[in-house]
């Protein structure tokens, strides 16, 4: 039976105890959220001035503070994550913030621009506290107040914000230490284009960025770099390539289901998300393939070989298809499928090529293998065996071991050793 709501405590109760998130956690008590000015200055908000339910803001924290929230997008008037509670699949959330008007930026950018010194901190790249005085001169503000700020969440709790939405907003205050200028975002308009505003009314105080940007001929600003310094200029060193995040992350869970009769089903989306983004951050990292290349019985093998994987340490298995279906959509057996994820985990592509294809190797290219079984192995095309052990060349140029078991040979751990043996005929 379905746990019943309670209102007016701020408790919704869990039917089983929430799984355990992969975000970022924080020792309890040691690290508060807002670490600088605005960070401080969004928590302030949130807690004295946005109204949000003071019973649910404490178990927010308590998921902020534990890495339940495993992803988190920012953009012009939203906040997009996915928040792991206690079902299979994360939650998605979305917090949104009222957005100031066209009007109201006018105003914001016409009192900026009027501070000479706090509009020069703007254009450096830093966002100073007063900025916020600034902006209350107008009559307006940056930070929320009541009634601006909106949470939905797909869980069942409809409350406002329920647990997960108000872990999302206190992890905001970790995007605003990191960049104060994703408030400005959250409120309409992102760094470049106020700074853009900015630089026009420093140029020219009477031109508005609007009026600039449709009017080239009236455009006051860069006159640009004479062609001979330009040609003359030295471009300096590329900088070097960021260094790849440690881990792919967790992608957004689909807000809704697909249609109906489509074939889909959005934890299958959420799953091939996952799985692109692992295949992009191997590629980052020096990948010589993308995955995209395998047909569907080596991408079943890929799969497969996933199952082999050790439990996370709540004793959860690695997500994707089960064996079962695995089996069922490749046609196999579950011996042959386990023998296909064997061999992939151990080698990959060219481990698996070897267990399920054979073909003509010289006596040349099987010399190494007899040195390594003795001269009593027996050849039969790219397969050397000796009593219970069997050595198989691939057409990558390695050796693949093998063991006789009661069913037939098994992979036996990774390759030999990754001296080429030369192209297999055909390849020149």
């Amino acid at each position: 039976m379905s746990p019943a709501r309670r209102d007016g405590d701020g408790w919704w109760p869990e039917s089983r105890p929430r799984k355990p998130g992969t975000g970022p956690r924080r020792a309890a008590g040691r690290q508060p959220f807002g670490a600088t000015w605005w960070g401080a200055a969004w928590i302030d908000a949130l807690e004295h001035r946005a109204r949000l339910d003071p019973n649910r803001l404490p178990r927010g924290r308590t998921y902020a503070r534990t890495g339940q929230v495993e992803a988190l997008e920012l953009g012009p008037g939203r906040v997009l994550a996915a928040v792991q509670g206690s079902a299979d699949l994360p939650y998605a959330v979305e917090v949104r913030v009222t957005t100031l008007t066209d009007d109201e930026w006018e105003r914001v950018l016409d009192e900026l621009a009027s501070r000479a010194g706090h509009a020069a901190a703007l254009l450096d790249g830093e966002l100073p506290p007063g900025v916020a005085e600034d902006v209350r001169a107008t009559g307006l503000d940056l930070l929320p107040g009541a009634g601006e700020i909106r949470t939905t969440c797909s869980c069942p709790d409809r409350a406002e914000p329920c647990k997960h939405a108000a872990a999302v907003c206190y992890l905001v205050a970790d995007e605003l230490d990191d960049d104060p200028f994703a408030l400005l975002a959250l409120r309409g308009r992102g760094r470049d284009v106020v700074l853009a505003g900015l630089r026009a009314r420093r140029t020219d105080p009477g031109l508005a960025p609007a009026a600039g940007f449709d009017d080239p001929l009236t455009w006051v600003g860069d006159d640009g770099v004479p062609a001979a310094e330009a040609w003359t200029h030295q471009v300096a060193p590329l900088p070097r390539l960021p260094t790849p995040p440690r881990s792919a992350g967790t992608p957004p869970v689909p807000g809704s289901d697909p249609p109906p009769g489509s074939g889909l089903r959005a934890d299958r989306l959420h799953l091939l998300a996952a799985d692109a983004a692992e295949r992009a951050l191997d590629l980052a990292g020096g990948a010589t393939g993308s995955g995209l290349e395998l047909d569907r019985d080596e991408d079943i093998a890929r799969w497969a070989a996933r199952l082999l994987e050790r439990p996370a340490a709540d004793g959860s298995s690695p997500a994707g298809p089960t064996a079962a279906e695995l089996a069922r959509a490749g046609d196999l057996t579950d011996r042959e499928l386990h023998r296909r994820a064997l061999a992939w985990r151990d080698g990959g592509p060219g481990a698996y090529a070897a267990l399920v294809g054979t073909w003509d190797p010289t006596p040349e290219q099987l010399a190494p293998g007899r040195e390594l079984l003795g001269p009593s192995a027996r050849a039969r095309r790219n397969r050397l065996t000796a009593g219970d052990e069997q050595l198989r060349l691939g057409t990558d140029g390695h050796w693949y071991p093998y063991r006789r078991t009661r069913s037939g040979w098994d992979p036996d751990g990774p390759r030999l050793e990754d001296t080429e043996l030369g192209p297999p005929p055909g390849d020149g």
